[in-house]
């Protein structure tokens, strides 16, 4: 059922978007927009209520991630239910899935989020497969152990030695099921009270966002310039909100690839001391051959570094680990001992085999050959914008050069058979949402098309619109 429904936005009530969802949600809630009935065009409501499709864009994003939307591909943008909810959708459908479908669109090149290369793990991974078959007649019946991943613990310390992390040993590392799972497991241990506060910077990986809310808690943004978090803002957030802790992405921030210079992480630092601030050290990206001190070398008593394989090795393998504050090891293994004992079998004996003959570090560094060629691809036909970028990081920044806005270009370049993200995607609810765009570099697909599909890109920067409010 289409749904014309034409609001009134207030003159001062501040950020549009933020009064257009907050329309959104009386009207669903109100029964003036029933359940599934479907929403108009983010340009066809722009357009009748005379704002910017970015706002309309912006607002329907707001309420999908409540719940009370569903965004499906191809269709539109349809009403979900009365009240925000978890688990899975009506349609039996998760929302994260419905858009990595559209991967195997052979008509749409999708830039969205990066994805490791085949550099031969598949061939790896079998060949560590059949040395495992030989060795499960014992240990494999009963319920992982702490205790059971200690050699894993260790060899994960080995893999991390070229990073300045502070002392640290196989007693502080916590092996998760991938990053995501380790984010909840530091949250389990830090958190306290019924509506705790965690940080994080104003432009962030949304799954931070969705696992602090499943924490119950609530999540603020800080204000970031070129080299991250502001210690100001930081400061200013901590004395207002009593928050407990703060994700922070010092090396690779995700998505601008800015990065924290020696002097602002000190002062970072220092900030948390001060109110005694938890610091999750988001590590998933890591830049090749880094000399730089860890925040955790700086904080070892507050600082928990999190890191997996699924940038570096293949997502598929689901292996996180967390370097605890020290003496906080055995509190993170009790936390992960009560909610899923540990590992499977399967993964820790995998792990161990590619650690174990040195194949996870030759793919680690193969992969990151291909992250570097591929960027360099996109930094020779980018470079003359503005554009922020890391060699043998997965992604680049790109903010928009006059004459465009980040929502047009996502769709118009969608329409050119490109998908990728614009700051929308990333930004808190604060309205500091800069004018840009991610661009990963897309390890799945093969380079030629790569290279068409940024040919395309730079044609529509080349040519923007002249009428900005289409």
């Amino acid at each position: 059922m289409n749904t014309i429904w034409h609001p009134l936005l207030p003159d001062d009530a501040g950020p549009k978007y933020l009064s257009l969802a907050r329309l959104l949600r009386e009207a669903i809630r109100a029964g003036d927009l029933p359940c599934g009935s479907k929403l108009p065009t983010v340009r066809d409501l722009a357009w009748r209520i005379s704002v910017t499709p970015g706002t309309v864009s912006r607002a329907y994003q707001i309420v999908t991630q409540e719940g009370l939307l569903e965004a499906t591909v191809g269709r539109g943008t349809f009403v979900a239910a009365l009240s925000p909810r978890l688990g899975p959708r009506r349609d039996g459908r998760n929302p994260l899935i419905a858009e990595r479908d559209l991967r195997n669109s052979p008509d749409l090149l999708d830039l969205r989020s990066p994805h490791v290369p085949e550099v031969g793990q598949g061939e790896v991974f079998a060949e560590a497969l059949r040395r495992m078959a030989d060795q499960t007649a014992a240990g494999w019946l009963d319920y992982p152990t702490q205790m059971g991943e200690r050699d894993l613990r260790q060899m994960v310390c080995d893999w991390l030695g070229d990073r300045v992390l502070g002392g640290f040993n196989g007693q502080d590392i916590v092996l998760t099921n991938g990053g995501q799972n380790g984010v909840g497991l530091i949250l389990s241990c830090c958190l306290r009270g019924d509506r705790p506060v965690v940080l994080t910077e104003d432009l962030s990986y949304p799954g931070f966002r969705y696992a602090a809310r499943l924490a119950r808690a609530e999540v603020v943004g800080i204000e970031m310039d070129a080299e991250g978090i502001l210690p100001d803002a930081l400061d200013a957030a901590c004395r207002k909100h009593g928050a407990q802790v703060l994700c922070v992405t010092p090396e690779t921030q995700n998505p601008t690839t800015a990065r924290m210079g020696a002097a602002r992480r000190a002062d970072i630092v220092a900030v948390a001391r001060r109110h005694d601030l938890q610091i999750i050290e988001d590590e998933c990206y890591q830049l090749p051959d880094s000399d730089s001190p860890a925040l955790r070398a700086l904080a070892p008593e507050r600082v928990w570094y999190l890191g997996s394989l699924s940038k570096s090795i293949s997502a598929a393998l689901r292996l996180g680990y967390i370097v605890c504050p020290t003496g906080m090891g055995e509190i993170g293994r009790i936390a992960a001992q009560h909610g899923y004992f540990g590992l499977s079998r399967p993964v820790t004996q995998l792990a161990t085999d590619l650690f174990a003959t040195g194949a996870a570090q030759i793919i680690r560094d193969r992969v990151r050959a291909d992250y570097v060629r591929r960027v360099e691809l996109v930094v020779n036909r980018l470079g003359v914008y503005d554009l922020g970028w890391q060699a043998g990081m997965p992604f680049v920044w790109l903010r928009m050069p006059q004459g465009w806005r980040a929502s047009t270009f996502a769709r118009m370049a969608e329409e050119a058979g490109v998908l990728l993200r614009s700051a929308d995607q990333y930004a808190m609810s604060s309205g500091r949402v800069p004018n840009a765009v991610r661009i990963a570099v897309a390890g799945h697909v093969p380079l030629d098309r790569l290279t068409d599909g940024i040919e395309a890109l730079a044609q529509l920067l080349a040519n923007p619109p002249t009428d900005l409010a289409v």
